[in-house]
This record gives structure tokens, C-alpha cells and sequence, in this order.
């Protein structure tokens, strides 16, 4: 989710296209609180690891 995120940020940016820019700002933030939740070890969406 963080690759993607980062994808996204990265082709709304050199396209010019807010939308892309916006989802991928989000999916990136997303992917990093689960990132975070995971590591600390709190089950997240039922799984024991999130990466």
C-alpha cells in the first residue's frame, strides 16, 4: 500500500493530475499507520503482521 501510494504521488505529480496526488498522499498514510500498527504488534484486519 506504501509502494502504491508512492507510485501515485509520483505520476499526479509529474502529470498534474490532483486526484492521483490526493490518493496517493492518503494510500501512503495508510499504508504507514498499518506499518506501524503491525510492527507493535496489535492484530490488524484480523492478522497478526501487516507488511
Amino acid at each position: 500500500m506504501i509502494i502504491l501510494g508512492i507510485i501515485l504521488l509520483v505520476v499526479g505529480f509529474v502529470t498534474g493530475i490532483a486526484i492521483l496526488w490526493t490518493i496517493g498522499i492518503v494510500l501512503a498514510v495508510i499504508g504507514v499507520v498499518l506499518w506501524i500498527l503491525g510492527s507493535l504488534g496489535h492484530a490488524v484486519a484480523g492478522r497478526r503482521h501487516y507488511w
